[in-house]
């Protein structure tokens, strides 16, 4: 049954993929300007111009092109940079492995502690605790990502001189000191992802305490962390496992504007960097990855959410 309803969701998830995939490339192809012009520059010479056209095979029909890259993308080969004539494998192999440290260091910090807040919320519903933890994560929720990042450049970095204001980080550099130097952009992304799983772990502890099965366990004498732990969070994990998985995913995809602010060498980053420098097979591939991570990843909640809820996982 398990294996069945994973395999129906990756059937899905590899048609979502494909169909993310035309559009990237489509995207990529409506931008303004030539390409060649861009990449050559203008001093280039028609000769070069046409030279370059050729040598890429930009010449061709575009849906020529798109099922050469796509071919290409699903035997692992992403092609060549436009800009330097690299792999772009090469290009994005520590690129990408910085991002996803960014992402799983900001996950291991916002999911026990937005758990955690969740709980302590439920257990002091309506008291001022509740209100100040509800209301402090949906005001930080509020603002986009760049303005926490700065906000918190200025306090930690620029006033209280604890932390560097630019995420500069190197393969060699050992653990501890990459964690130092990326945790202010690690925290932005906490303080922006924290309050959904906030809230969710609020929302399905609250519901279940009105529950006659719970009102009887604190009936019983049971201390109320006691409740909760046992009766409770069990049947809370479904929407809160969901609710997380997609913040994860969401950690992913919504990094480049943390990864810009901090100059932080992450996919992101060359994202932004091959956009202003019109390299778009990187573009195509970066945006090509950052799609199937979240897919991926919204593949998982939705086996995880099937797997811990018995009424989804046996409907009858």
């Amino acid at each position: 049954m398990i294996l069945k309803l994973a395999l129906r969701r990756l059937a899905i998830g590899v048609l979502t993929l494909l169909i993310v995939s035309a559009l990237i490339f489509w995207a990529v192809e409506l931008l303004p300007g030539d390409i060649a012009s861009e990449v050559l520059g203008q001093s280039a010479t028609p000769e070069t111009l046409a030279a370059f056209r050729e040598a890429h095979k930009l010449n061709d029909p575009a849906m020529t092109r798109y099922l050469r890259w796509l071919a290409g993308a699903l035997s692992g080969d992403l092609g060549l940079s436009l800009a330097n004539q690299r792999p772009i494998a090469e290009l994005i192999g520590q690129r990408a492995a910085n991002t996803f440290f960014l992402a799983a260091y900001a996950a291991a910090i916002a999911v026990p502690l937005a758990v955690g807040l969740g709980l302590l919320a439920a257990l002091h519903r309506g008291s001022f605790l509740d209100r100040f933890i509800s209301s402090s994560t949906l005001a930080v929720i509020s603002f986009p990502e760049f303005f926490v990042a700065y906000i918190l450049i200025l306090v930690f970095s620029t006033w209280l001189g604890w932390f560097p204001s630019l995420a500069t980080v190197s393969p060699a550099m050992g653990l501890g000191t990459r964690l130092y130097m990326t945790f202010l952009p690690a925290l932005t992304m906490v303080l922006i992802v924290m309050a959904h799983m906030m809230r969710m772990t609020r929302a399905a502890i609250v519901n279940l305490l009105a529950l006659p099965y719970i009102e009887m366990a604190q009936l019983k004498g049971l201390r109320r962390w006691r409740v909760i732990a046992v009766h409770a969070l069990p049947n809370a994990v479904a929407p809160i496992v969901t609710v997380i998985a997609l913040n994860l995913a969401y950690l992913i995809v919504g990094v480049v504007l943390v990864e810009v602010v901090f100059v932080y060498p992450g996919l992101g980053q060359l994202l932004v960097d091959s956009v202003a420098k019109r390299d778009v097979t990187v573009v195509q591939a970066a945006c090509l990855i950052f799609a199937g991570t979240y897919i991926l990843l919204n593949l998982i909640a939705d086996v995880l959410g099937i797997v811990s809820n018995p009424r989804l996982l046996h409907p009858r």
